[in-house]
């Protein structure tokens, strides 16, 4: 007789170690996709609308896919539940992909806008279900060490992005920047047909087309009041006061309607009874804003302060995708054992107002090794916070809600960027409308609000005094940018104290099943091992 090959390590519905992992291959590589589009498109824009003409409709290739994927994204949480993960998350790499080539062989900026916003459509729904379908196969206890990877794609993509979208721009083609995505979603396609093979439980549906028509339309005038206040029209023009009270009017529309006559709500209004599921998505909107808000505008100061190259200022980054990076896998795997997640925010917090405080000491002579210490910080505390807000939702809510959460939170997230993007946009105009004037030599002129359009292409060609003004003048206006990032990691830090340290859960929530059922229970008898449709490792057919 010979003895049995040893069983081999088997997490949640009886998946092994190495199947978790080819699952999470799949859905990294879309969420990579998703992450990626929103940092590559920034270096390529000028050469963009040389190529295509339309300066002045610039921001809308990047308020195009801003709209869409935001608005979108609590669509594909709910929809994931009532038809399934797998083909609701391929469709969304489908028609990020569609709009990924169209986007690509746009002959105009119009039609660029158009396609671009059908990337976002896509986008919405890789970020969502990425983070919802891992908890259908992994528990919330095992969740924590999976599930710190996930930060790793928004620190490689912050870096990668910028990189890659120069070196395209300057070598290839800036359409480069959109057939990029090809190779990796279809590869991201294959993975998903081959392992993401998820038992589902059929049931009657009724599609919310109201409630979601309601829902896109009042987040859509909400964002366009942020990202056109203050630049294209100013906050007191009759089109941001009407996109304003439409878009509050509709938000209101949309809460009466899914609170007293949609059958299956998008956004399940009785979710917000869960201390946890509230507080929480208070929390990732406080902390979008915050971090979103202001560090959307270090790039600049690499480039426009200091005289780095796109690809330089990514290549200068590289110590907060570190933090990031270091920070979210740590964390998770300190959750996992030991099955608590509420320090971490409440850390990452109070690591995140001391990394805003410090960006506040940026100056023209700031070293870059002392900067990077800085950057190392704020990515840190990012780090231990981002991660554990989708985990402590989902560990919360009924499995059955589990997608309609976790696009809740990726909403109030995106919402935070919007919103922060805004403010902190509309600070560093009007302190730069303030300092321009007192510190450019005599007879240099620049009419107010023309601040942000000052590119470094553009500063270089000025004469160095007026090079030297401008540059002082930045650091100085974004000082207030990061001193008023330091409010929302204070308050993000009150949320966290809030937030309830529910022990977690043993068995993950399967679509259609009761959460903490055994480990073999998917529906109809099938096990998720099973429906891999592997052939039986024989470390599994121990005795």
């Amino acid at each position: 007789m010979t003895s049995p090959a040893p069983t081999e390590q088997r997490d949640g519905f009886g998946l092994s170690h190495r199947q978790i992992q080819l699952v999470f291959v799949g859905l990294m590589l879309g969420m990579f996709l998703s992450a990626l589009d929103q940092t590559i498109v920034s270096t390529a824009l000028p050469t963009i609308v040389a190529d295509l003409g339309g300066y002045d409709h610039l921001s809308w290739v990047v308020t195009a896919y801003l709209l869409t994927s935001t608005a979108s994204t609590p669509l594909y949480g709910k929809i994931s539940d009532l038809y399934g993960r797998r083909i609701v998350f391929q469709a969304a790499i489908v028609i990020f992909l569609a709009g990924s080539v169209l986007s690509g062989i746009s002959q105009n900026i119009g039609e660029l806008i158009a396609f671009r916003g059908v990337q976002g459509l896509g986008a919405g729904g890789l970020m969502t279900l990425a983070f919802t379908i891992i908890s259908d196969v992994v528990s919330p206890r095992e969740r924590g060490r999976y599930q710190g990877y996930f930060g790793s794609v928004f620190a490689v993509s912050s870096v990668a992005g910028p990189l890659i979208g120069g070196a395209f721009t300057d070598h290839l083609s800036w359409r480069w920047v959109f057939y990029i995505n090809l190779p990796i979603g279809i590869l991201a396609l294959v993975v998903t047909s081959a392992v993401l093979r998820l038992p589902f439980e059929r049931r009657d549906h009724a599609v919310d087309y109201i409630g979601a028509a309601l829902m896109v339309s009042g987040v859509s005038s909400l964002l366009l009041v942020t990202v056109w206040g203050g630049t294209q029209y100013p906050w007191n023009s009759d089109v941001i006061i009407g996109l304003a009270v439409a878009g509050v009017a509709l938000v209101a529309a949309f809460l009466w309607w899914e609170h007293q006559r949609a059958t299956e709500p998008i956004l399940p209004l009785r979710l917000f009874r869960l201390p946890v599921f509230g507080v929480t998505n208070a929390l990732a909107f406080v902390v979008g804003l915050g971090m979103f808000g202001a560090i959307v505008y270090l790039p600049l100061y690499w480039q426009l302060a200091r005289g780095a190259s796109a690809t330089e200022s990514g290549l200068l980054m590289i110590p907060m995708m570190a933090g990031v990076l270091t920070a979210s896998i740590g964390s998770g795997r300190t959750i996992t054992k030991i099955g608590r997640y509420r320090i971490f925010p409440i850390v990452g917090s109070v690591v995140m107002a001391t990394g805003m405080y410090l960006f506040t000491h940026l100056n023209l002579d700031t070293s870059k090794v002392l900067a990077g210490l800085f950057m190392l910080i704020l990515g840190l505390g990012v780090g231990m916070i981002m991660p554990v807000l989708t985990l402590a939702v989902q560990n919360a809510v009924p499995a059955r809600d589990i997608g309609a959460a976790t696009g809740a939170v990726n909403f109030f997230r995106s919402m935070g960027g919007s919103f922060g993007t805004a403010l902190f946009g509309a600070i560093l105009s009007a302190r730069l409308d303030y300092w321009l004037p007192r510190l450019l030599p005599g007879g240099a002129h620049i009419t107010p609000g023309a601040g942000l359009s000052i590119s470094p292409q553009k500063l270089h060609t000025l004469p160095v005094p007026i090079q030297h003004g401008v540059t002082e003048a930045f650091v100085r206006s974004l000082h207030v940018v990061f001193w008023a990032g330091v409010p929302a990691a204070v308050i993000a830090f009150a949320l966290a104290l809030c937030v309830k340290d529910l022990e977690l859960r043993n068995a993950p929530g399967m679509a259609g099943t009761p959460a903490g059922n055994a480990a073999v229970g998917a529906p109809g008898g099938a096990s998720v091992a099973a429906a891999f449709a592997e052939v039986p490792e024989s470390a599994s057919q121990a005795s």
